[in-house]
């Protein structure tokens, strides 16, 4: 991460370093006392990804400006972030990288900084009391250039965000951690030709010579990885969902005639999720449809990101395009309603996404679950081998972060919830989607927490019965189907 510390010449920065070093190495002999240790990344000990969020406090609210030029050139930016000290803090860490800092301010005042690893050092020039709030204020560039894993996407004619499972701060600075949830509100300066949006609804929108200025702001708390900013030569159709739930999508404006037959669906797949889980969780939700190459789907909160090609490249059939969007619509509830506390929760938000992607394709195309499911049980050993077992799933391949995205936590994990069913009953199951929903809506949950919820729902403990299927290194016998056998696992 580029810093300019400016101000002073090379040679005069170079004589204050070594009188430094000089007067630091005096104290030490003459009191005995060592230097304090120096700027470092930290984290909350995720397992996957330990460098990840910051300990010490919690944010409360994004403010976050971009100005936009072309999907070639960073954008400045100036991130605001309203947070309550849990300790006191003498500094504090954000999650940053792949932008260029030039002042930071904490509470208004201007505050020292530093590169640690991913980690942006801030020093407040007063130490920040346990329980109080304060804010931050970085100014920033954010680079959508160059490689990397996420973070901002270029597209045919502008840039979408796919943030997912670490790359959050490499578009803006904060906690990049589903654990600490937010409120956000993107202003995005763009040329007038061009059309914005973002999560949560429309807060404003300003035209002032050849830029426009879009505001959005969401309703409900979001994580990190879950941020999206769409920019491009976009056509935004509305319409009204279920209970006259805003619906809004974003497709490439020449496409959106083609686009339209399969946007128009989205209001049948609420109504079917709505009648399996209840309500649908946020404001408004979308489709986005971005001309960009990112290999996945990915189910940003309110404005879920495709493909073009899934809808527009030969070779897919209806049945299944229908099941990939209710996948990413299914995680709004199971993902980014409720979010892992940790990222080997991840099972949750992908199990439960797949599981109604494969119940959509029995009840609306005949693709028999239960066939699916005995397919799956025969993999779900060498998946098992491969990337662990659901509920600790192993550590991403070195330089491919999100290679923890393996068969075991869709599949795998849906194979668990089969299991589960198959042991409490649908109609107790279907008590404990809902009420998993509902209990931990706006917030985070484990792998734990549903353990709990499933001995509550249906009267009995099931942790001794989950365990294996969570844990096992080897998958566990399916109730009601002794005959269901594990395939012989490949050779290493």
């Amino acid at each position: 991460m580029p810093y300019s510390p400016g101000g002073r010449s090379p040679q005069r920065r170079q004589s204050l370093r070594r009188r430094a070093v000089l007067v630091a190495a005096a104290a030490t002999l003459v009191l005995g006392a060592a230097a304090p240790p120096g700027p470092a990344a930290v984290g909350i000990g995720d397992r996957l990804f330990p460098h990840l969020g910051n300990p010490g406090f919690d944010i409360a609210s994004y403010d976050i400006s971009f100005t936009y030029r072309a999907n070639n050139q960073p954008l400045d930016a100036v991130t605001r972030i309203v947070a309550r000290a849990t300790s006191r803090l003498e500094r504090f860490n954000l999650d940053f990288t792949h932008g260029t800092v030039g002042k930071v301010e904490v509470n208004g005042v201007a505050a020292q900084y530093a590169a640690a690893g991913e980690d942006l050092v801030v020093t407040p020039a007063q130490a920040l009391a346990s329980g109080g709030s304060f804010t931050v204020t970085v100014h920033h560039t954010s680079d959508p250039r160059g490689e990397g894993e996420g973070g901002w996407v270029p597209t045919a004619d502008g840039l979408v965000m796919a943030n997912q499972a670490d790359a959050g701060h490499r578009v803006f600075p904060g906690n990049d951690h589903p654990s600490d949830k937010a409120l956000f509100t993107f202003r995005v300066t763009a040329p007038k030709e061009l059309t914005v949006v973002a999560n949560g609804r429309p807060a404003g929108r300003s035209t002032e010579g050849a830029d426009t200025t879009w505001v959005y702001r969401t309703l409900h708390p979001m994580a990190t990885e879950l941020a999206q900013v769409a920019i491009g030569r976009s056509a935004v159709p509305q319409r009204s969902g279920p209970h006259g739930l805003q619906l809004r999508d974003v497709v490439p404006a020449e496409d959106q005639k083609e686009l339209d037959t399969w946007t128009a669906k989205t209001p049948s797949h609420i109504s079917w999720m709505e009648g399996k889980v209840g309500q649908y969780p946020f404001e408004n939700y979308g489709v986005l449809i971005a001309g960009a190459s990112t290999g996945f789907e990915l189910e940003t909160q309110t404005l879920s990101l495709f493909e073009r090609d899934l809808f527009v490249k030969p070779g897919f059939p209806a049945w299944y395009i229908e099941s990939v969007m209710v996948h990413e619509l299914a995680h709004q509830w199971f993902g980014d309603s409720v979010s892992p506390r940790q990222w080997s929760d991840l099972w949750l938000n992908e199990g439960h996404a797949t599981w109604y992607e494969a119940l959509y394709a029995d009840e609306k195309a005949g693709r028999r679950l239960q066939d699916r499911m005995r397919a799956a049980y025969g993999l779900s050993d060498q998946w098992r081998a491969d990337g662990g077992p659901p509920a600790a799933p192993k550590e991403a391949v070195p330089g491919k972060k999100i290679s923890i995205f393996r068969p075991i936590v869709y599949d795998g994990s849906a194979l668990v919830l089969y299991a589960l069913r198959q042991r409490i009953g649908a109609a107790a199951f279907d008590r404990l989607e809902r009420t998993w929903v509902a209990r931990h809506r706006d917030s985070v949950a484990t792998t734990a927490d549903f353990v709990a919820l499933a001995s509550e729902v249906s009267g009995r403990d099931q942790s001794g019965f989950l365990k294996p299927w969570l844990y096992g290194q080897k998958t566990p016998p399916m109730p009601g189907h002794p005959d269901w056998k594990a395939a012989a696992r490949k050779p290493a």
